[in-house]
């Protein structure tokens, strides 16, 4: 089993849920924070942490700091933790608010609290999930795509500024998930060209590992067959 600790926000998620099965498949030890209110499972090799309120500076911080003291260390972060809305401009309950704590909020809260324990990685990670919807943004996307393109701009900055230490900061950018939400909500696409949540799992656990020190400050499209 190797030692890097991997903390995965939104776990109870699909993606997350992806992840961390294929994490665990590579040996890796799990932190999974959400902040669905679940009973705690698993293994020695996984600490689930529920009922965290991520946009919450000060919750964020201290599940980070409860992962670190259960495992000894924090080697990658995997901001998964966001959401999806459709909605129009005009919509009477706008949701650009919603989105931006949801999608960049819980992004920013985790990787600042988990800064100071990757930067004492040699090999430290944050990898987070951006969208490829928001390079160019459609009816009904203003909302998310705006959150996302902060993520975005968030992957940039912070690459950035850690260029001194071990830390690098890489963003995946998938189209549609394959997943039961996704196909009920569109009953007439063909989900065999949507993205895998397996196989985004296994690009951002490459970005998560030692194997992609080349690189940070990526935006990497993921998107299938669309």
């Amino acid at each position: 089993m190797s030692d890097r600790v991997v903390v995965i926000t939104g776990g109870q998620g699909q993606l997350g849920q992806a992840v961390i099965r294929a994490a665990l498949d590579r040996g890796l030890k799990v932190a999974a924070i959400d902040h669905a209110d679940v009973e705690a499972r698993g293994s020695d090799a996984c600490l689930e942490i529920s009922g965290v309120d991520l946009t919450d500076a000060d919750a964020t911080r201290a599940a980070m700091d409860r992962a670190q003291a259960h495992f000894g260390r924090i080697d990658a972060l995997l901001n998964i933790a966001g959401g999806f809305v459709w909605q129009t401009v005009d919509d009477a309950d706008p949701a650009w608010e919603r989105m931006y704590r949801m999608n960049l909020v819980t992004a920013l809260n985790a990787s600042r609290a988990a800064l100071p324990h990757l930067k004492t990685s040699d090999q430290g990670r944050i990898v987070n999930v951006g969208a490829a919807g928001a390079l160019k943004s459609g009816m009904g996307m203003g909302a998310y795509a705006a959150s996302k393109s902060a993520v975005h701009r968030l992957t940039e900055s912070l690459a950035e500024e850690t260029k001194s230490t071990s830390v690098t900061v890489n963003a995946v950018l998938p189209s549609i998930l394959d997943t039961p939400q996704n196909r009920k909500d569109m009953p007439d696409a063909d989900p065999d060209t949507w993205v895998k949540v397996e196989d985004l799992a296994e690009v951002m656990l490459f970005l998560a590992s030692p194997a992609s020190k080349a690189m940070t400050g990526a935006l990497v499209p993921v998107t299938g067959r669309v």
